[in-house]
């Protein structure tokens, strides 16, 4: 049965008045998942010019319902439809009774006008490497394959493309906020999504109703300063995994301390940037085996698999290693945020004298987080500022974070709360991994987060669990 919502010019961004008809979901995704579209501008500025479909989807709210919870996965680049069915598994019953779980597919990644830049697999796969220099820390290969995707990106996804911004999306969600009829919605977002979260609320703060920024991204130095912060969020996150497998020596070989644990993938990592190991899904080299060591650490649960990758790896068993898919298989959407958002320095031999610095403050990452990206070769200029993160509007934010976070660490968490202000509370965890709330199994922070969702409390003060 379709659902019509008929939508007031008054309710919109800009005026404009649609409709929308909620249906069964394309690719086969299962109810209780419903999906529509909403049309957007692809320019603001020019609302009257061409319109995208923004992919929406939604689970009702099963019990009383008091509002819609929009939400988003993260990326750059990541769809986010999938999002509410997922987290109607995770969510506690209490949250799922009152909110209808609202995901979208951002403007430029799945069914909303997606950017393609035309990479092949064997692309892809290099991109995910990408930022990584040399085994002698030089960027040469790097600037020839950043300069590669620039081109191609632009080439490929045509005039559009610098309109596919964090500013735009928060933009499109109001729009979505408008299309359910809300005068007001609440957000949950993670990784990513909690830059696109404070975005919203800033630009749109009287439309903000309870914000969870879960897994914080920093706000300053839009978007370099979010990759340098990759080798603090390394050198957080390891020693939770030397840790558990020094417990482990006995029948994981990989070293009976910390120490020697780090030692074995400091070592690892150099025999195969001499000698990549060939495998199925391709040589492993070095910066290979290193992003997917780092990719690992996400999630605690994965630490035996990392553990066996590194076990294949020493031992030379070609056919024992397996490659996680890499994180980045959003590359083009991804791209287009990181390189249209903010303008990124242009000077190449400053990008090889900070890789060489980060190398030796961060000997984990070998120098990746201050490598060069394609926006270093972008031929659009950002169309707007950065959107400021500020403690100006309503104090309805709270976040989220665990205090070892390889991929957005404590201390972009701490730069966003700072700028947030007297509008946030920030509760973290002593815990580790990419994604704090229900994730971790930390009942303290999971209380937090849940009762600001279900009743509104939040803490007086700062809370760590």
């Amino acid at each position: 049965m379709l659902v019509t919502l008929a939508m007031t010019a008054g309710l919109t961004t800009g005026g404009m008045s649609d409709t929308a008809q909620w249906q069964g979901c394309p690719g086969g995704l299962p109810a209780p998942l419903e999906c529509t579209s909403v049309q957007v501008p692809m320019d603001y500025g020019n609302p009257g010019g061409s319109k995208i479909s923004i992919e929406v989807s939604r689970v009702k709210a099963t019990g009383r319902r008091r509002g819609a919870l929009m939400m988003n996965p993260g990326g750059p680049g990541s769809p986010g439809i999938q999002m509410p069915l997922q987290m109607a598994q995770s969510l506690p019953k209490s949250v799922t009774d009152e909110y209808d779980l609202i995901g979208f597919d951002p403007r430029g990644t799945g069914r909303s006008a997606p950017v393609d830049c035309g990479f092949t697999p064997g692309q892809i796969d290099l991109g995910a490497m990408g930022g990584y220099p040399s085994p002698d820390g030089s960027i040469a290969a790097s600037v020839d394959h950043a300069r590669t995707v620039a081109q191609r990106c632009v080439q490929d996804s045509g005039p559009d493309l610098p309109y596919i911004t964090t500013n735009n999306t928060a933009r499109d969600m109001d729009r979505i906020r408008a299309a359910l009829g809300e005068q007001q919605i609440s957000y949950y977002g993670t990784s990513y999504g909690t830059y696109l979260g404070a975005v919203y609320s800033t630009m749109f703060p009287q439309r903000s109703d309870r914000i969870v920024l879960d897994s914080v991204n920093t706000p300053n130095d839009l978007w370099r300063g979010t990759f340098l912060n990759f080798g603090q969020g390394m050198a957080d996150r390891f020693p939770d995994f030397a840790s558990w497998a020094a417990a482990q020596d006995a029948a994981l070989h990989l070293g009976a301390t910390p120490d020697a644990v780090r030692a074995t993938y400091l070592g690892l990592a150099a025999q195969l940037d001499q000698t990549p190991l060939p495998t199925k899904a391709g040589p492993v080299s070095g910066n290979t085996f290193r992003e997917q060591t780092r990719e690992y650490l996400y999630n605690t649960v994965t630490f035996p698999d990392l553990a066996q990758l590194w076990q294949a790896v020493k031992t030379g068993d070609a056919d024992a290693v397996q490659i996680n898919p890499s994180l980045q298989v959003i590359l083009s959407g991804a791209t287009a945020i990181w390189c249209n958002d903010a303008e990124w320095p242009r000077n190449i031999a400053a990008y090889q004298r900070d890789v060489l610095r980060n190398r030796q403050q961060y000997p984990l990452t070998a120098g990746m987080p201050a490598g060069i990206e394609p926006c270093a070769f972008w031929p659009y200029r950002p169309a707007e500022p950065v959107t400021r993160i500020t403690d100006h509007g309503p104090s309805n934010i709270l976040l989220a974070q665990n205090e070892r976070d390889p991929a957005t660490p404590l201390r972009g968490a701490l730069e966003m709360r700072k700028a947030l202000g007297s509008r946030a509370r920030m509760v973290t965890a002593n815990a580790g991994g990419h994604g704090a709330y229900r994730m971790t199994g930390n009942a303290c922070l999971d209380g937090v987060v849940t009762a600001f969702l279900t009743d509104g409390t939040r803490p007086d003060n700062d809370v760590r669990c």
